[in-house]
């Protein structure tokens, strides 16, 4: 078996998990122009849930599944109305703030509703490999690659199709002239969180079920700030395109760098993503906007 071969294909299924992620971070950017660093607690309670629910109620993950998802909308609904909305017209860096103070307290709350130790998923999927003939994807990343692929093109085609994400993109490209054609900035503030707290909590069961949960799963969020960055913080096709590119990175790097370099894997990204910034400053598919003074 080719080994690069095996290397690439690894590296799209991981990709794709990275894109899902990533999509939550665009969302809310292009709503209200604030990284959310929180998004990878988002990730972790979603896991968190999924996982109760699948261990201590029985529930068919079908329902759990669903279950879990509705509980992210809530809470990306109750976080933006009870934590966010006051900040509107703050300055854009206290709100960043405010999502760096919101990860330390659900991290924390994580740590004493389900404590530190590691958990893993019980087996809810068919645990059959595939099969490529030139490469072969595990199962946990075979079903993880398929749900984020799966979650992409879901939240790809409500922002880009449905009356209620035409609104959201109208809201991104001028909040003036958009509430001039009755669509409220609150409403699409709110959606946009819930979104991406959706789009976080599929990722956390994703990579829950890949390498097990605990508190300190949201540092995945960081880990694709790379990704978000070089696609274009606003750009929702940047954001799986750059998803794909820093998956396969990684997984070329610590397959043949890392033996040499140990460590490289987790810093490649960041090192690709300074020389593309020095020739495209707004990442690959990023709107370049130019201000006049």
């Amino acid at each position: 078996m080719d080994i690069f071969a095996q290397l690439i294909v690894s590296g799209i299924a991981v990709g794709g998990v990275y894109a899902l992620i990533a999509l939550g971070f665009v969302l809310i950017y292009k709503a209200t122009s604030v990284i959310n660093f929180a998004t990878g607690e988002f990730m972790m309670l979603g896991a968190y849930v999924c996982l109760t629910l699948l261990t201590y109620l029985k529930i068919p993950f079908a329902v759990v599944f669903t279950f879990t998802l509705l509980f992210a909308f809530v809470l990306g609904v109750a976080i933006e109305r009870v934590i966010l909305r006051p900040l509107i017209g703050e300055p854009i860096i206290s709100v960043i703030m405010v999502t760096i103070g919101l990860s330390s307290i659900l991290k924390g709350l994580a740590h004493m509703i389900w404590t530190a130790d590691f958990r893993s998923f019980p087996e809810i999927l068919p645990t059959e490999p595939w099969d490529l003939g030139f490469a072969i994807v595990p199962s946990a990343l075979k079903w993880g690659f398929i749900f984020a692929i799966i979650g992409v093109i879901l939240f790809t085609l409500i922002f880009k199709y449905t009356r209620m994400g035409i609104a959201m993109r109208a809201n991104a490209s001028d909040q003036q002239v958009a509430q001039s054609m009755g669509i409220s900035a609150k409403v699409i503030f709110a959606l946009s969180w819930s979104f991406a707290a959706c789009a976080a909590a599929i990722g956390g069961i994703v990579i829950g079920n890949i390498s097990g949960i605990h508190p300190q799963l949201g540092l995945v969020g960081l880990r694709v700030l790379p990704v978000v960055i070089l696609g274009g913080l606003d750009s929702v096709g940047g954001a799986i395109l750059g998803g794909f590119i820093i998956g396969i990175l990684e997984n070329l790097a610590g397959g043949y760098i890392n033996p040499i370099l140990p460590g490289f894997k987790d810093v490649a990204p960041f090192i690709v993503l300074v020389f593309i910034l020095m020739i495209r400053p707004y990442g690959l598919l990023g709107k370049e906007i130019i201000e006049r003074v």
